[in-house]
């Protein structure tokens, strides 16, 4: 039971490192022309994303037919897509004048963070015995 509760905490670290890092650094990130409070809605958004493909992906790896991971990776790369396609969409009606390209960089930097991670522990459970 204690593996299991630990499986998911280096997507809770990602998310509390990356929060603290936005809101301590928030007139550098203003400095930078980034928007600190749709950095935290987006990290907020991401890991709400990871956490659902994260378990889409390893109740795929539980099944025999290797092709219904395949197809959980596929159906998670097309979720964050259109999340993500849609939230910059929302962003952009929202600001208008102030839309920042430079915010839209830093969460898409954030994104490859938390599918780093994310590879990373779907990974370490594919190598399990009883994945």
């Amino acid at each position: 039971m204690k593996g299991k509760r630990n499986v998911l905490l280096p997507l809770l670290l990602v998310f509390v490192i990356c929060n603290g890092f936005f809101i301590s650094a928030g007139l550098l990130l203003t400095k930078w022309g980034i928007d600190k409070d749709v950095l935290i809605i987006a990290n907020s958004l991401f890991l709400l994303l990871s956490l659902i493909t994260f378990f889409i992906q390893k109740k795929a790896l539980g099944n025999t037919n290797p092709n219904v991971f395949i197809r959980s990776v596929m159906a998670g790369m097309m979720i964050k897509m259109f999340v993500c396609i849609i939230a910059i969409f929302i962003y952009w009606l929202l600001m208008k004048d102030k839309f920042s390209k430079a915010t839209v960089v830093a969460g898409m930097f954030v994104y490859f963070i938390y599918l780093a991670v994310e590879v990373s522990l779907v990974t370490k459970l594919n190598k399990q015995k009883n994945a």
